[in-house]
């Protein structure tokens, strides 16, 4: 069965917002989050973006949200 890996997933988000330029804080900003602390949790695979705000982090980085999440079979 498929599985997201959560943590191959976050590092690509702190990998396209490198790329991209994009801060925790200007992200954080962008959803609309008090600070960075859930953002931080994607990046160690922690937590993941709840479907919304992945399509919108997915949107600023440029990106499909199938380019953002590792699927492991």
């Amino acid at each position: 069965m498929p599985v997201i890996d959560m943590k191959a997933t976050g590092e690509n988000i702190k990998r396209f917002m490198e790329d991209k330029g994009i801060t925790v804080t200007e992200m954080y900003n962008i959803l609309g989050f008090a600070n960075g602390q859930t953002i931080y949790k994607w990046f160690r695979g922690e937590s993941l973006p709840k479907i919304d705000n992945l399509v919108i982090v997915a949107s600023k980085l440029d990106k499909t949200v199938n380019d953002i999440l590792v699927i492991r079979e």
